[in-house]
């Protein structure tokens, strides 16, 4: 069986949130190194002192959303991209009576000729609800109860 080409797309643009992302965060620690250098070659006393501290931690806040999205990426590689299962699993298409949710990494909503799909992290509430379940199950999220349609 091929590729289904609505799941390509939604792969895609989670493939590019990531992207987008991973260079927002390199590009932001690039500049913080380079005004950490600048910063270096100032003036001496307490106000650059409180620069160079500003600074840091800016640095230290920008590795840990670097640490986060490398995670994200790493759980990313594992979404098979072909293949159907019965039950609800990684990289799976879940229509359901409410919503279509592909069960990859939380990058949100995205908009497929006029359609509405929510990316969504295994780890999610809702995520975690749907998994393993089958066609016809239903779940109850939110005080409203959902019932799976379609598994792609």
């Amino acid at each position: 069986m091929g590729i289904d080409p609505l799941k390509q797309q939604l792969y895609d643009h989670c493939q590019g949130y990531i992207q987008n992302r991973l260079g927002r965060i390199q590009k932001n620690i690039q500049e913080i190194q380079e005004a950490l250098g600048s910063e270096t070659k100032s003036s001496a006393g307490d106000k650059h002192e409180t620069g160079r501290a500003m600074i840091q931690l800016e640095r230290e806040k920008l590795g840990v959303q670097l640490s986060e999205i490398q995670k994200v990426q790493g759980l990313f590689q594992r979404v098979p991209l072909s293949g159907q299962s019965r039950t609800v699993s990684l990289g799976s298409l879940v229509k359901t009576n409410t919503n279509s949710y592909y069960l990859a990494i939380s990058a949100g909503e995205v908009r497929i000729d006029g359609k509405v799909y929510y990316a969504i992290a295994p780890n999610t509430p809702i995520g975690k609800l749907l998994l393993g379940k089958t066609e016809n199950e239903t779940i109850e999220f939110n005080g409203k109860e959902i019932r799976i349609t379609a598994i792609l």
